[in-house]
């Protein structure tokens, strides 16, 4: 199978690369390198023995697009490429909409020129907005408290639209929690270009010595300790879970929603105390006032994606720490810039 990835040099998107050659399938990366770095390639290739096709490009360019689809055979596409800070989008609102809802529609109607009916859209779990109970379903009302969690609803919308319209595709909505650790290996991780918006990259900065200490927003909330409490997942999961998407519902027409998270919560707190044992580092913080927008606690019922994908989540939080750790002590300012 030859898959189209936008994005495919981010986070996400490259540790999905990395699992899909595994499994013997074919990555072509399209990404503008907005916040991502070519060097990530060379890490791909070592990890798997294969240097992936890439073409630097943006998703809004549609005569690039068309030209990349119909020159690649592509069978399906993965749409990771987009801009994912809740704090930027309130001051950018314009460029959220530019590039993760316009983007968006370019890369359909590429796809739809090109013949290509398959698409792995990844969203997030910001479209639950503040739910009325926890854990969350994928049939809970959706809603947003931002422009970026906004953007991400606009396309869930367009895309169902999409598919009424045209039956013959098949689309998927992945609904991530909190994605956090890295490949095993060390050599790939998650590498914010500037402030991170996460909270595990802030931590393994305090504990690489890159920042004096982690500011903990609210320790009043009705958890177990005052502290947020979101679902971790490892990205290694959360890159199988693309794979089994593909692979049970990327030939079936139809719109297809899932919940990729483990199904169970952790605090702010629970995640540093998980860090410092992993990394033998004591992780400083101080609490510092509650962030408008926030919310208690935030996690997902994955048995939909289970008894459907045949997919759950497999690593655990001392996975998460470990791999964090891992690949920011390898790596303390994240990937070279060539």
């Amino acid at each position: 199978m030859r898959v189209l990835v936008t994005g495919g040099m981010g986070y996400i998107g490259s540790h999905t690369c990395v699992q899909m050659i595994e499994a013997g399938m074919t990555p072509v990366i399209v990404d503008n390198l907005y916040n991502s770095k070519e060097t990530v390639l060379a890490r791909i290739e070592a990890l798997t023995g294969v240097m992936p096709a890439f073409f630097q490009g943006d998703i809004r360019d549609r005569a690039f697009l068309e030209k990349v689809l119909s020159e690649n055979d592509i069978d399906a596409v993965i749409h990771f490429a987009g801009l994912k800070a809740v704090g930027e989008s309130v001051v950018k609102p314009l460029e959220y909409y530019d590039n993760n809802v316009h983007g968006t529609l370019v890369l359909v109607e590429a796809m739809r020129t090109a013949g290509v009916n398959s698409l792995i859209f990844s969203s997030s779990a910001t479209v639950y907005g503040d739910p009325a109970s926890v854990p969350i379903t994928e049939n809970f009302p959706t809603s947003a408290t931002n422009p970026y969690g906004r953007s991400k609803l606009m396309v869930e919308e367009c895309l169902t639209d999409i598919q009424l319209a045209y039956p013959e595709m098949s689309i998927t909505l992945l609904r991530y929690f909190n994605p956090v650790g890295s490949h095993k290996s060390g050599t790939m991780g998650e590498d914010p270009q500037g402030i991170p918006n996460n909270l595990m990259p802030f931590i393994s900065q305090v504990a690489v010595g890159r920042r004096e200490f982690l500011s903990v927003f609210g320790d009043d909330y009705p958890t177990v300790d005052g502290t947020g409490v979101r679902d971790y997942i490892h990205v290694v999961d959360l890159a199988d879970g693309h794979l089994a998407a593909l692979n049970y519902k990327g030939s079936e027409a139809g719109l297809h929603i899932y919940n990729l998270g483990t199904g169970n919560g952790s605090s702010v707190i629970q995640m540093v105390d998980a860090f410092s044992k992993a990394s033998g580092v004591e992780v400083a913080y101080k609490v510092a006032p509650r962030r408008p927008g926030d919310i208690a606690e935030c996690w997902a019922d994955p048995a939909k994606a289970k008894a459907e994908l045949h997919w759950e989540a497999k690593l655990s939080i001392e996975d998460m720490t470990t791999d964090t750790w891992r690949w920011q002590s390898n790596n303390p300012n994240g990937y070279p810039d060539a």
